[in-house]
Order: structure tokens, then sequence, then C-alpha cells
């Protein structure tokens, strides 16, 4: 793939776990625009059923929410046999060093500073598809 070329999604399930409204709405019309198929969730509990229905190829997971933040709600993810091997990355406002390798720590692939560009989000997908 040249550098120019489009990331073309063609039905790739994203899940993309975030309290923020706007950030999911974003996040979602991006993804869509691109053919991804996009399912989200407003934090870790409403995650978790909605993973095992769907079956997301990729997991976007903010890291400050209520009830479940995203460290537990990566965690939970990769210890489930089913789902371990799903690319989890982690969304955060702060960008930085402790909340990168709390990251690593919980098995997250990567990490993505809010807010993100059409371009950030689709490269940090594209070595998954």
């Amino acid at each position: 793939m040249g550098t120019s070329d489009p990331i073309v999604l063609n039905g790739f399930k994203v899940m993309i776990i975030d309290d923020s409204k706007t950030i999911r709405r974003t996040a979602e019309t991006l993804l869509k625009k691109s053919g991804g198929e996009v399912f989200t969730a407003i934090d870790g509990f409403d995650a978790l059923s909605k993973i095992l229905e769907h079956r997301p190829s990729i997991i976007f997971v903010d890291i400050m929410m209520p009830r479940l933040d995203g460290y537990q709600t990566c965690a939970l993810i990769k210890n489930n046999k089913m789902f371990k091997d799903t690319p989890v990355i982690m969304l955060s406002s702060k960008d930085g060093l402790f909340d990168r390798a709390r990251g690593r720590i919980v098995g997250a692939e990567r990490y993505l500073t809010k807010p993100f560009t059409k371009d950030e989000l689709l490269k940090a997908i594209e070595p998954y598809l």
C-alpha cells in the first residue's frame, strides 16, 4: 500500500468504548466513512456483552470511564480466551508515559491520544487489517 492509498476497512468490525458521546460519534462517523462496521459502548460493563455479541476485530477503549475504567476493561478482554488476541487500543486525553506503560501491562497493543484525527484512527487500525 502506498502512503497516499486510502485505508479501506470493508466491514472490519470496530468497537469504540468511551463515556463521551462526542468521541463515540466522531469515531463512528470516521470509521463508517471508510467502510468499517462500528459498535459503541458507554463503559466497560456495557462493552462486555456487546463484545461477546459482535466479536469486533479491534477495540478502542477510553482510560477514564465510570464504573469500569479502560485498564480494567482491557484486562477483562485480554483474560478471556476468546478475545485475548483481539487488539485493544487505549484512548486518553493525557499523553503520559505512565498511562502508556500501564496500558501495556494490561495487554493493550497501542495508545492513541484524544482528540485524534481520521488519519491517526485509521493508522492505528491498519496493522490489524
